[in-house]
């Protein structure tokens, strides 16, 4: 019979105990967990008994005997202790986003490519049953043609010391965005303003634009007296809500559209069409994201396949970040994201590369 593949889960901070939770109820070996603060590795202790709780990450690497780690760690470390996994030969699972630059992300995907091991970023709302409800939705062309999305994410704190809100809270609003569309975006433009700690913007707007004239807003603070988690999505023929803070109506279509007259000879005779039906829920089987994306982790790893949120996707998403922080600094300027060869044909290779068979490649 096969052994279960053995986690080691890195930082017990915010998010770490719930990526220990869903691993420990899931079909693999939760093996250790790794943390610098003996308190925290105390109290998962008494929840876990049966966890190895270590403070030395290389031990956790090399000396328990894991064969995947995930890291829920502060932005700063992604990049030292994934790469340090990766060379000691562990299948690695990032939390967002995946590093603090583009450099970093394309250096991890190569380690990964040349070592046969998955690696896997921390995208959790493409494992959540409405966003993959909504894809299904415009895939389907049931909206029409995306005119363009709007998406808040908004909430008094959790103020972060080594990330901005865009890098903290966008991440989310990007991955689903760019999962929808299919594509990425032309050029970035982002505003925003450091109110409470100097140098670290705590509300941004970023702004995404796509071929089609498409265009994707995305609002972000840790400023705002209300917690809000929503996206519209506006097509040709009916539009979309996602309210994530709902507990059961998360999605709603609406049936409502605006057309304009084809052709008219005076003034007078122009008028817009207004369109006004019904709205409806559609039905959505509920189920924890992260369970569903722990769960995928371990399949890949079982399997050999690409991961649905691989470093390829952890990488078109920092140099979008990265592409807002450049536009930061010029005051909303539009940043191109025009790829550069070597990345366009990296890509390429990658998309290409499905099974860990007889090159592997899995990222």
């Amino acid at each position: 019979m096969k052994e279960p593949i053995a986690v080691g889960v890195v930082g017990c901070g915010y998010w770490g105990p719930n990526l220990v939770r869903n691993f420990k109820g899931s079909n693999c070996h939760m093996r250790a967990i790794c943390d610098v603060s003996e308190g925290r590795l105390k109290h998962m202790k008494s929840l876990y008994p049966d966890v190895e709780a270590v403070t030395d990450f290389e031990h956790l690497v090399n000396g328990v005997g894991v064969d995947a780690v995930v890291l829920a760690t502060p932005v700063k470390h992604h990049y030292s202790l994934a790469k340090a996994s990766l060379l000691a030969g562990k299948h690695t699972l990032i939390e967002k986003p995946m590093a603090s630059s583009s450099a970093e992300c394309e250096e991890l995907i190569e380690i990964a490519n040349r070592n046969g091991l998955v690696l896997m970023v921390g995208h959790t709302f493409l494992y959540s049953t409405p966003v993959q409800k909504i894809t299904e939705i415009v895939q389907a062309g049931d909206i029409g043609e995306i005119r363009y999305i709007n998406s808040r994410r908004l909430n008094l704190g959790l103020f972060q010391k080594d990330i901005n809100v865009a890098w903290d809270l966008a991440p989310h609003d990007i991955s689903i965005i760019l999962h929808v569309l299919g594509e990425l975006p032309q050029t970035v433009n982002c505003q925003g303003n450091a109110h409470v700690t100097s140098g670290i913007e705590d509300v941004t707007n970023i702004s995404l634009a796509f071929r089609k004239k498409r265009f994707a807003t995305i609002q972000s603070s840790w400023l705002e007296p209300r917690k809000v988690r929503d996206m519209t999505i506006v097509g040709t023929r009916r539009m979309i809500v996602y309210d994530d803070l709902q507990t059961h109506e998360k999605i709603r279509i609406y049936d409502v559209r605006v057309e304009r007259p084809p052709h008219y000879d005076t003034f007078a005779d122009f008028h817009y069409s207004y369109h006004y039906g019904d709205s409806y829920i559609p039905h959505i089987q509920q189920e924890e994201p992260l369970k569903a994306e722990c769960q995928h982790f371990l399949d890949c790893i079982e399997r050999g396949v690409k991961p649905l949120t691989s470093g390829h996707e952890g990488l078109e998403l920092v140099r979008i970040l990265e592409a807002a922080s450049a536009s930061l600094k010029e005051r909303g300027a539009p940043v191109s994201l025009e790829q550069s060869p070597n990345l366009t044909s990296f890509l390429r290779r990658a998309e290409t590369a499905k099974v860990l068979t007889p090159e592997p490649v899995c990222v």
